[in-house]
């Protein structure tokens, strides 16, 4: 059994759909052969998953519709799987699938899709709140009650590679890693004051802890505002790796911390793959669509009348909903997972 699956244009989506390649090797064994058509900024996730046989370059950006290079890939995919699953719910996800002549091609209905696909799925969005389990729903026939426990997304780190990046940046794991997350791509509704970021490094530093900050050349900027806000001394135990690490060196650093603040963003999910004790920043976003999935994690939100609005930006201007979040609570969070991971000196 040969499927193509498509993949999701999303960084944390990608992350999630783990569960459904962990479905589709438990229902067809392990001769199910799972190949991803995905962007190339997502080669390193996919990598490190052991379900994936391999990953397509799909080089086409977001939106972009390119019906000839579409049309192209597809007919160079042709007599090769049994079945495309579309995880996407656009229309043009569905071309290349169908340009391929896969005898079965499995997705939401989405943008009308009638005749792009042949195995069409009405989603009720009560039967299946979470994303994964829209995912995982896609490798069963209509109406199958989901396996449980949920499988969860596991990423895989090659030490070497790992050691490769704490060479290539000079870092060292002489003392507890504190990784901080402060990106949001999706919009400033998602993202927690640069401030209080500050705080809790600053309260983590003096305990003898070290900070690294991870994230896009986007992010690099508030990086360096959650850097500034530190007194000199301080400042010098973090390190900003906002847009100078490729995605593979930010999940093999990522593997390194001993815990992760992060706003509801794709590295949150990233760090939930590689169980590490995780606090996540709820804002306009739910942890009832997107949670992270893994043992140790801690989810930390206000839960105001106005949230979760999903916005990209607060319609009312004030970003209470993470204005009003303050460092304090983020800090009870870390001290539940973790608590302190150095020695007392008077225990000495």
């Amino acid at each position: 059994m040969n499927i193509l699956i498509i993949g999701p244009s999303w960084v944390g989506d990608m992350v999630m759909a783990q569960t459904l390649f962990t479905c589709l090797k438990q229902r067809h064994g392990d001769d199910c052969m799972i190949d991803v058509l995905a962007p190339d900024w997502s080669r390193p996730i996919l990598e490190r998953m052991p379900e994936v046989r391999s990953a397509l370059s799909f080089p086409l950006g977001h939106g972009a519709l390119e019906l000839a290079t579409r049309r192209r890939i597809g007919r160079s995919l042709a007599g090769q799987y049994d079945q495309a699953i579309l995880l996407p719910n656009s229309l043009k996800s569905a071309l290349v699938p169908f340009f391929a002549d896969i005898p079965l091609r499995t997705g939401w209905r989405g943008e009308m899709r009638y005749g792009l696909l042949n195995d069409v799925r009405k989603l009720d969005k009560d039967a299946y709140p979470l994303m994964i389990e829209r995912f995982m729903a896609l490798a069963y026939e209509p109406g199958t009650e989901l396996p449980k426990p949920y499988p969860r997304p596991s990423l895989q780190i090659d030490p070497a590679s790992r050691d490769a990046a704490l060479a290539h940046f000079g870092l060292e794991r002489d003392r507890p890693v504190l990784a901080l997350c402060p990106g949001a791509e999706f919009g400033e509704a998602k993202r927690w004051p640069s401030e209080y970021y500050a705080a809790v490094a600053e309260a983590r530093i003096r305990q003898g802890w070290q900070v690294w900050l991870f994230g896009s050349k986007n992010d690099h900027a508030v990086a360096e505002q959650i850097r500034g806000r530190l007194i000199p001394g301080l400042r010098e135990e973090s390190t900003n790796l906002c847009g100078d690490t490729s995605l593979a060196q930010a999940i093999d650093l990522l593997s390194c911390a001993d815990a992760v603040v992060s706003n509801d963003s794709g590295l949150m999910h990233v760090a939930a793959a590689l169980n590490r004790p995780l606090v996540a920043v709820y804002g306009s976003t739910s942890p009832g669509f997107t949670p992270p999935l893994a043992d140790q994690v801690e989810m930390v939100r206000l839960g105001l009348d106005c949230s979760p609005c999903f916005d990209r930006t607060c319609r009312f201007g004030h970003y209470n909903c993470l204005r009003d979040l303050a460092p304090a609570q983020v800090d009870a969070a870390l001290d539940r997972l973790v608590g302190d991971l150095l020695p007392d000196p008077q225990d000495s």
